[in-house]
């Protein structure tokens, strides 16, 4: 099987849900754009060279129905040859189009393709807008259904993982990501076109255009002290709070895939291969443990263990899940936890969904290439019961 090379990797900023830049922004511009900006990096390369785009989104209805894998090609400006297709594996959807669209070069189908991931949560809820749930089924399986707030209670009790614990982990988060944002580590980001609608003097509104430049949702003034005082989120007696959990974002992400022969064509120096990637399910009302089990498959499967990783990103969908998925895969461990999450996580930065796969993905391999790490893992817990793993190779 041939080998898939990842030649470019960028994501928008992260913007919080209703409150942040891209709240009048449709998904649709944002990933256009963002797919555009990711052929326009790449020398040489033109979009008419891509030959397919796969496209992760978490709930794809609504602003982001139909297919949008196909749309946004379209907005974006490619050639009608270029086809495209729309890919759901909730979390790790973002990820799982990076995946596939790495297959179909591994694979001889394809030379240039893309993998991309993005949502609005701010256009779309989470759950979608009309969510029903077979009735016969969940009258005795609601795990399935469950809400991801209760799973993460479930795993904060079942694996005692303390309050004190969460907001101390999400406080480092914070910390991270605002050393980043201040130091300029954020190499993967690219200024965005967001939308606004302004108030005119007759009482109408005009659409008006700015560059969204950073991740909208770091808080660097966190306190531990603060964190301590939120309230519950999900439950009366509960440990997980709206501090201690991802927040809800929206963005894109996208990643330019090639062949071998097709590096050479266009003379562009790949970052990174796509090695290997994992994926497993576990028990529904604690989807947050994913990564325990899909972090060691993957491992496994690529030969190497975690000593051999020199950056992990691990998708902080609630501070107790990825407490315990470390804890269990020994990345808590002196000289390994210096090496996860090392510009923050989605506690800071935000967890868009459909995206987080495609937008950890450009964290990771962009931060393997400035500290010259040989391998890198980026690994999400998946909601119904699931998590996804995949490890980097940085080509020399």
């Amino acid at each position: 099987m041939r080998d898939a090379y990842i030649v470019t990797a960028v994501r928008t900023p992260g913007c919080r849900r209703g409150k942040g830049a891209f709240a009048n922004t449709r998904p649709e511009s944002l990933i256009s754009f963002i797919m555009r900006t990711a052929v326009g990096k790449t020398p040489g390369l033109e979009g008419k060279d891509i030959e397919d785009i796969m496209l992760g989104c978490c709930f794809p209805e609504a602003e982001q129905g139909l297919n949008l894998g196909r749309i946004a090609g379209q907005i974006a400006g490619f050639p009608i040859s270029v086809s495209g297709a729309t890919v759901n594996r909730f979390c790790a959807s973002g990820l799982e189009a990076i995946v596939q669209a790495s297959m179909r070069v591994m694979a001889g189908w394809s030379e240039v393709t893309i993998g991309a991931g993005v949502e609005s949560m701010t256009m779309v809820p989470m759950g979608g807008n009309l969510p029903r749930p077979n009735p016969e089924y969940a009258k005795n399986n609601p795990d399935l259904y469950c809400s991801m707030g209760i799973t993460a209670e479930n795993v904060a009790i079942r694996y005692k993982i303390s309050r004190e614990e969460q907001d101390g982990f999400a406080y480092q988060s914070q910390m991270k990501a605002s050393a980043a944002k201040a130091e300029g580590r954020f190499i993967e980001v690219v200024p965005t076109p967001a939308t606004k609608y302004v108030e005119q003097a007759d009482g109408t509104y005009r659409k008006e255009t700015f560059l969204q430049e950073f991740d909208d949702g770091i808080r660097p003034d966190t306190t531990k002290e603060g964190l301590a005082k939120l309230r519950p989120a999900f439950s009366l007696t509960g440990s997980v709070t709206a501090g201690n959990s991802s927040q809800t974002t929206d963005g894109a992400a996208a990643t330019v895939i090639m062949s071998e022969a097709a590096v050479k064509k266009y003379g562009v120096k790949p970052i990174a291969k796509v090695k290997c990637y994992a994926t497993v399910g576990c028990r529904p009302d604690e989807m947050g443990v994913g990564p325990a089990y899909a972090i060691p498959k993957v491992l496994e499967k690529a030969g190497l263990k975690v000593e051999d990783i020199g950056l992990f990103e691990l998708n902080e969908a609630f501070a107790s899940q990825a407490i315990y998925s470390m804890r269990q895969c020994g990345l808590d461990k002196p000289g390994i936890a210096e090496r996860v999450n090392v510009n923050g996580g989605a506690i800071a930065l935000g967890h868009p969904l459909g995206c987080t796969g495609a937008k950890l993905c450009a964290t990771l391999v962009n931060n393997m290439k400035a500290k010259g790490v040989k391998y890198g893992v980026e690994s999400m817990c998946i909601g119904g019961g699931m998590g996804a793993a995949a490890v980097f190779e940085l080509c020399e």
